[in-house]
């Protein structure tokens, strides 16, 4: 028994040739001849002797898919099976190119299957030949087709036509619903269908735990099939003697809504779930001049366009959100009926399909997320680069291959960092600056930008920390200005010195070294925290203007780090907080991904918390005041050691990198 495939070195088609090999014969596989390259590889693949794969070479559009006479001549009569695979199934692909591959790439095949004189002509259609047909869509089904105005519905509709209409000789189709990866090891070839939603739930997972109740929207049935299950039917059924003439609904028979697929993928991926979801159809009752109305305005478009490019999914796919038709397959039941070949439910393998995406098809697997492709011989300044984050920052950076601009006040300091740097072969420059200082922050801007032409990357990490509480400071005013002065202006004063360049480049990024504390609002560092949030808001606001400047913003609200801005106190010594060197990991992050913020999941917890329920927040910090005593210093005395009681133990446990 002979066979004849096109597509054969696609997604199904490749599966489908192994498959047929399985049955004695040869199997002729169309290709491009700028494609036989691929044919050494998928005999690998195939694992069979190379004379039982024969290539025919041709090219899809040209009529009678442009095969040379004398091949022509030796297959005619010779193919018992010709399985035309060579759809384009991509919502992406203009309607032009969809048009040449499905409608005249079948009309082409067809005429070479005829004058072959093929035995029977099996045709991969798709369940989009049905349309958005609203009801259940039978195998027998076929001009009641309705809502074929998506390119790719409407051509692998007319695809199939030309099988029913214009063949005249045995035929049999094939509709398979949305094909994702094998079920046995979730290999897939592109995203595609929920594949573009995977994105969608992967942020979701990074900024909630799982078990985090969160709102979604409910749809229509997404009848989604594995690979391996649409190639062992179509093998089946195509060897069955009888069922010339006949459409097959390679399909599930018991479909998922799609709030229950995504549910799916969600659990799969460790991603918190949609525990209440939104029915779609409840926007039908909008009128359509207004939402059309809302697209037309350019901030809507700009909006969207930049939110589906951040996530990658294309604007085409919400158009089938609320797919209303759900698809008959008693006559594929019936033709499977003693086999084991059946659709696994989704449950069982949506986490082999969700490895395989994160492992091989996260579109950020294919970009340079290293911080050597961001910041190679690029200029990086560093505030408060002589000690503690700056300095652990410094140095990873310079490591990196980015020149550093070291800023701090002690020279000597900044000289030693500076050694460091370039005996491991790196750049840097160092510069003594009093930040607080406004006219000498000023100074260094004009010196930077005359010897370096401006920065890259500005890191204000430059700050200190005030640990008094506010019964305190009544008489000690100057602790609320100094830190304003050094956290809030002293990074603000760099900021917009820098801002005019990087305007110019159309490229930039600023990290500001926030605190945990803006999150959690803790007790005790009232003036230190004020001030860390006026930079948190300044950074919000600059991050709107500026966001279609090609310059970024990104607070980082670290948790508690292990530096000598806090060695003073001494009950920092019990309690758990980050090396410099992990701080100096999240400026990378930042760096790499540029987020808008970064933060722990405890600071986001607080954060939600705090914006929940006040008052119990308000009660929890209040608990921690009185639990942890004020510092000897914070009353003008000396330092002493402070032993932490088993409560202060397990409290600053239980909230792990908060300030206390």
């Amino acid at each position: 028994m002979n066979y004849f495939v096109t597509g054969a070195s696609g997604f199904v088609g490749r599966r489908l040739v192994a498959k047929l090999l399985q049955h004695n014969g040869t199997v002729y596989v169309f290709m491009r001849e700028r494609s036989l390259d691929k044919l050494e590889q998928l005999h690998a693949i195939w694992d069979v002797q190379s004379d039982r794969v024969v290539p025919i070479v041709g090219d899809l559009t040209e009529a009678g898919l442009g095969v040379c006479q004398k091949d022509l001549i030796n297959l005619k009569g010779k193919i018992d099976h010709f399985f035309h695979l060579s759809g384009g199934y991509d919502l992406n692909a203009d309607a032009k190119n969809q048009r040449i591959t499905n409608v005249e790439g079948t009309h082409h095949t067809l005429e070479f299957a005829e004058a072959i004189k093929t035995g029977c002509f099996h045709h991969l259609s798709s369940i989009a030949a049905a349309g958005m047909y609203d009801g259940v869509f039978r195998e027998d089904m076929f001009d009641e087709a309705s809502g074929l105005n998506h390119p790719y519905f409407s051509t692998m509709h007319e695809s199939e036509a030309l099988v029913r209409q214009q063949y005249n000789r045995p035929w049999r189709i094939y509709r398979p619903g949305v094909i994702v990866g094998d079920s046995q090891n979730g290999e897939m070839d592109k995203i595609d269908g929920p594949y573009y939603l995977f994105k969608l739930i992967q942020k979701i997972r990074r900024v909630l735990p799982p078990w985090m109740p969160t709102i979604g929207l409910e749809g229509g049935h997404w009848n989604l099939v594995p690979v391996d299950f649409v190639v062992n039917a179509m093998d089946h059924i195509a060897h069955l003697n009888g069922k010339d003439s006949q459409c097959f609904h390679l399909t599930d028979p018991e479909p998922h809504y799609l709030g229950d697929v995504l549910n799916i993928f969600a659990r799969a991926g460790h991603a918190p779930t949609m525990t209440i979801r939104l029915n779609a159809r409840m926007f039908g009752f909008i009128p359509s001049y207004v939402t059309e109305g809302l697209a037309r305005l350019a901030a809507v478009r700009r909006i969207t366009r930049q939110i589906l490019q951040d996530l990658g999914i294309p604007k085409e796919l919400f158009q089938f959100i609320n797919k209303p038709t759900r698809f008959d397959c008693r006559e594929t039941t019936k033709a499977l009926q003693g086999t084991d070949i059946k659709v696994p439910p989704l449950e069982d393998y949506a986490w082999k399909l969700w490895d395989y995406w994160e492992r091989h098809m996260d579109p950020d697997l294919f970009v340079d997320h290293s911080l050597k492709g961001k910041v190679s011989d690029q200029i990086a300044m560093v505030t408060g680069g002589s000690s503690g984050i700056g300095k652990a920052t410094a140095l990873k950076l310079a490591s990196a291959g980015a020149t550093v601009l070291l800023v701090a006040r002690d020279e000597g300091k900044l000289s030693e960092v500076l050694d460091e740097i370039k005996s491991a072969d790196g750049c840097a420059y160092s510069y003594s600056c009093d930040l607080s200082d406004m006219a000498a922050c000023d100074k260094l801007v004009k010196q930077v930008l005359k010897k370096h032409g401006g920065v890259d990357f500005l890191v204000n990490n430059a700050g200190r920390s005030i640990r008094r509480s506010i019964v305190l400071s009544f008489d000690r005013f100057h602790d609320f200005e100094r830190t304003m002065q050094l956290n809030y202006f002293g990074g603000l004063r760099m900021t917009i010195g820098f801002l005019p360049s990087m305007l110019k480049k159309q490229h930039g990024h600023i990290i500001n070294i926030s605190t945990i504390g803006v999150l959690s609002n803790s007790p005790r560092f009232s003036a230190y925290i004020a001030s860390k949030a006026a930079q948190d808001a300044f950074t919000r606001c600059a991050g709107a203007e500026f966001a279609d400047e090609g310059i970024h913003f990104t607070t980082i609200n670290m948790p508690l780090v292990s530096t000598p801005m806090i060695a003073p106190t001494k009950l920092y010594q019990n309690v758990p907080m980050i090396s410099p060197e992990d701080a100096a990991d999240m400026v990378a992050e930042a760096i790499i991904y540029q987020p808008k913020r970064i933060v722990t999941r405890l600071g986001i917890i607080m954060w939600i918390a705090y914006a929940i329920t006040p008052k119990l927040i308000e009660i929890v910090m209040n608990t921690a005041f009185r639990l942890f005593p004020e510092s000897t210093a914070a009353s003008g005395k000396q330092e002493e050691e402070v032993e932490a009681s088993p409560e202060m133990v397990a409290f600053a446990q239980l909230t792990r990198g908060i300030h206390w």
